[in-house]
């Protein structure tokens, strides 16, 4: 299943995103993983999750994020979540490639038996109506 965690600049999706990933860590009987640009959670997410910044392996842009994340589920069987902050700031494409990047993130999804929640930061009505058909909402 591929969450979008949807809504303007300071409107508390980071700490929903924390909220979610420390339920998930207490909830899952495989790995979490969170996946930020730079290393600001590293203080808020339970170290029983892997944390990865995505500084550290010069992701930038929607093929090379769908890339690693599908490295990510290949390499590990056992991952139950994953979780994205800034999806903005690690794809500078914004909403312009949104559309295709769920898409495959929900075929993915549906393969590995992963549950994506990707945070967006943007108005909802600027976000293509075509989403709500393969993403739920929080």
């Amino acid at each position: 299943m591929v969450t979008l965690l949807i809504g303007k600049k300071g409107s508390g999706k980071t700490k929903k995103l924390i909220q979610l990933a420390n339920e998930a860590v207490a909830a899952s009987q495989g790995n979490v993983v969170v996946i930020e640009k730079g290393a600001k959670l590293t203080y808020d997410i339970t170290s029983k999750a892997r944390l990865i910044d995505t500084d550290q392996y010069s992701i930038s842009g929607y093929d090379m994020l769908f890339g690693f994340l599908s490295g990510i589920c290949a390499g590990n069987y056992d991952v139950t979540d994953i979780l994205i902050d800034s999806t903005f700031k690690i794809c500078p494409e914004a909403v312009d490639g949104l559309e295709v990047f769920t898409k495959k993130l929900q075929d993915l999804s549906e393969n590995s038996e992963a549950n994506f929640v990707v945070l967006i930061s943007a108005a909802e009505e600027d976000i293509p109506s075509e989403l709500n058909a393969v993403c739920e909402k929080l």
